[in-house]
């Protein structure tokens, strides 16, 4: 079926929104000094850093969001569509509120801080503060994805293997989680992403220390007020990663029989 001649001419622009300003920043990028900027020692450390985290908070993303999506898709209360908006409230915050609220929350005078601190254990201003900060913005992203592919898969094949006299646990083992595992892969490599990409959240929360909360992100921030071509260049290695990330996803959501959705 063919398409009107405006509706490529949307496509065009809203696809040149996106490419021009990635483009003008891979042509500011100083190319001959590119190794030297993105392998110096504040770098490697926001890297591995963003990477250690960003791997942390997806492992909570998947096992606080498996079942969250398994209860979303399948369960039926009252306050079920409250539960919905509230979990995917994340997607639409800006992420320094979120940060905001995680430090009312955890922080050392917040509503579980002062009961962490009385215990000795800090969490504002640390590394699992943030982890938490990636897994709060991250996880309506695997809760989405998981969810999408309950409804679409429905529930025949649950229904038939529960009157074969299968019990719950056996259903959602031999039966549920397999179905998922495609959409399961997609949503754990969004969540990677999108935590590997965090900012807002993190400073709020976590502060900029270095070794110990400054990620990437952070790390290109202040790059960018002394010395721009290392932020430029960083930013170039971000993208790169997350362009990688964003194709596995689409290889994986495009393939015949996936059966999921992000």
């Amino acid at each position: 079926m063919g398409l009107p001649l405006w509706v490529f001419a949307g496509a065009l622009a809203g696809a040149l929104l996106i490419v021009l300003p990635l483009l003008a920043m891979a042509l500011r990028t100083n190319w001959s000094g590119f190794l030297p900027l993105v392998t110096s020692s504040s770098a490697l450390a926001a890297l591995g850093l963003s990477l250690r985290t960003a791997a942390a908070s997806t492992v909570l993303c998947v096992l606080l969001g498996t079942p969250l999506a398994l209860v979303l898709a399948r369960a039926r209360f009252r306050g079920l569509k409250l539960l919905r908006a509230l979990v995917l409230l994340p997607l639409v915050l800006p992420p320094v509120v979120g940060g905001m609220a995680l430090l009312y929350t955890f922080g050392r005078r917040g509503l579980l801080g002062e009961a962490f601190e009385v215990a000795g254990i800090g969490i504002a201003f640390s590394t699992a503060a943030v982890v938490l900060a990636q897994t709060f913005v991250a996880l309506p992203f695997l809760v989405l994805s998981v969810e999408a592919a309950l409804r679409t898969a429905g529930t025949k094949f649950e229904t038939a293997a529960a009157t074969l006299g299968a019990a719950p646990g056996t259903v959602l083992r031999r039966v549920t989680l397999p179905l998922l595992l495609p959409s399961l892969a997609s949503g754990t490599i969004l969540c990677f992403a999108r935590a590997l990409g965090e900012f807002g959240a993190t400073l709020t929360f976590a502060g900029s220390l270095a070794g110990v909360t400054r990620t990437l992100p952070l790390e290109i921030y202040l790059q960018h007020e002394t010395d721009p071509d290392a932020a430029i260049a960083l930013s170039m290695l971000l993208v790169g990663t997350a362009v990688v990330i964003v194709a596995l996803t689409y290889s994986r959501t495009a393939r015949p029989g996936s059966g999921g959705a992000t």
